[in-house]
């Protein structure tokens, strides 16, 4: 039996089930290329869903799941599927105008996760260290070429403030703040 593709496929499980599907998900959205990267590919790809990678390739997840489906010979909607269902927001609130919160001179630490990524090494670890360790109002600052959307979800259930805003294209500034 194949595995069924929804918007809550693990990556690392489509991977597993497909292979070579990576190729077509680089083809698709570049972005993805990154699924290349061992460390990547054993950490991120184990937890990472195809929603939260949709939204980090800034596609809709529904176009994203209908494609592999495509590729694979599934049907378009499995059981009804998700096909007028929107998946592509984060599981958490995110304000969409900068909060009172945010203060540049409370940023206590800046991460590039691109370097971080280029060096072998996945930022998540660093981030919530960084961010745990933060003094109450302190932010930690997240650089990146794309929406580190399982980081968001993780951190904001944990209960810290986020904040993320895409200033360029192909560029997040993502915000962590340790609530007082």
């Amino acid at each position: 039996m194949s595995l069924p593709i929804h918007p809550e496929t693990r990556i690392g499980e489509l991977l597993d089930a497909y292979p070579g599907i990576d190729d077509a998900l680089i083809q698709w959205v570049p972005a993805f290329s990154k699924l290349k990267n061992p460390i990547l590919r054993k950490t991120v790809a184990r937890v990472a869903t195809l929603e939260q990678a949709a939204r980090i390739g800034g596609i809709r997840t529904q176009d994203l799941v209908r494609k592999l489906r495509d590729f694979t010979g599934q049907p378009a909607t499995p059981g009804g599927g998700c096909a007028h269902h929107d998946h592509s927001r984060l599981s958490v609130e995110i304000p969409s105008q900068r909060p009172d919160w945010l203060r540049e001179a409370s940023v206590t630490h800046t991460v590039d996760a691109d370097a971080m990524l280029q060096m072998g090494e996945h930022p998540i670890g660093r981030i919530r260290q960084l961010a745990a360790s933060s003094p109450p109002g302190g932010i930690v600052l997240l650089t990146s070429t794309f929406l580190p959307a399982p980081l968001i979800d993780t951190l904001a259930q944990a209960g810290f403030a986020v904040y993320t805003e895409q200033p360029d294209p192909g560029r997040h500034r993502t915000y962590f703040c340790r609530t007082p």
